[in-house]
């Protein structure tokens, strides 16, 4: 069986030893070497040939974001996991790190030691399937929600987002101008008969139903004023169904403050259909009605506060691209 090269990169002689203990247990795995700093590690890359590197972010001499940048110029395909404490308690090194192209992260437990509990913390799952788009829904406390996720997606976000966030007629329009200013990517509200495309953000206009609709090779935004649902119109659930059966497993939607259970149903579809759910905590929610009874009702993979949902969008849909295996 072949099994899978790994670099490791930390400055840590702890870390470092327990990555090994950890990925030792793999059989599909072996650790081809071991660097102290980037600047060893890149003179080390054409001689051990690795196919996955972890990669500390704070590092003396060249730290992990330097050491990404100059990697992907010329191993632009090979994947790199950020390892480091940096990760968990900061979204702004973590999101650079995907802009510079980093593969996933995993966060590095604060009581490292071999033979601690820090092993299980460190375990690196390989993802599934490739998430192609990505669908939120709000209601109250939504604006200022989409204001802390939104601008976090970085300007090479690979997939469309579709918005659903409670709101009159006009409101959404001057909703989608001010987060248009404050994000990465282009936020529009949704015109009938668009294109869909790639790292652009659409929200649902006030009081129009919207679906996307795939014909052949093509997707296209439908908008519509069928009945409400749940008494609402642009109604979560709607929007849910409707890219659950375009994008099925590739779909990652989230549920974020509200009141009611609009999004329910929805999530009910996006799982049937083999997609994954998020779902804001109760403590960050200006109202624990929507993502309440989503979690609640099982749904839900992670239930996060709202500070860390953009940060696991960016990671999921990046992460999912590179599999830790040979052939993906």
């Amino acid at each position: 069986m072949n099994r899978i090269r790994v670099l490791i990169v930390d400055d840590s002689v702890v870390i470092r030893s327990l990555l090994r203990q950890v990925l030792a247990c793999e059989a599909d795995i072996e650790v081809v070497g071991v660097a102290a700093n980037g600047k060893i590690a890149l003179q080390m890359l054409d001689q051990v040939s690795p196919e996955l590197v972890t990669l500390d972010i704070e590092m003396p001499e060249m730290n992990g974001l330097e050491t990404l940048a100059a990697l992907r110029r010329t191993h632009p395909k090979l994947p790199v996991i950020m390892f480091s404490t940096l990760t968990e308690r900061g979204a702004v090194a973590t999101l650079e790190a995907f802009s510079l192209g980093a593969s996933d992260y995993v966060t590095k437990p604060s009581n490292a030691r071999p033979g601690g509990q820090g092993m299980e913390a460190i375990r690196m799952p390989a993802n599934g399937g490739t998430i192609t788009a990505v669908a939120l829904g709000a209601s109250t406390g939504g604006p200022n929600a989409l204001s802390k996720v939104l601008p976090n997606l970085p300007a090479n976000f690979p997939v469309p987002v579709f918005v659903v966030q409670h709101m009159p007629p006009t409101f959404t329009r001057f909703l989608a101008e001010r987060l248009n200013k404050e994000c990465k990517l282009l936020v529009r509200e949704v015109s009938d008969g668009e294109m869909v495309q790639p790292g652009r953000v659409w929200i649902a206009a006030g009081d129009f139903h919207r679906t996307v609709e795939r014909r052949g090779l093509e997707t296209k935004l439908r908008t519509s004023q069928g009945s409400p649902e749940n008494s609402c119109r642009p109604s979560v659930d709607v929007l849910f169904r409707s890219v659950a059966r375009v994008y099925g497993a590739g779909l990652l939607a989230v549920v974020m403050t509200g009141m009611g259970q609009d999004g329910l149903r929805g999530c009910e579809c996006v799982r049937e259909a083999g997609g994954t759910v998020l779902a804001q905590d109760e403590a960050s929610s200006v109202v624990w009605g929507m993502p309440g009874f989503v979690a609640n009702a099982g749904l839900a993979e992670r239930v996060l506060p709202l500070d860390e949902i953009g940060m696991e969008v960016v990671r999921r849909v990046a992460g999912a691209r590179v599999a830790m295996r040979r052939g993906a």
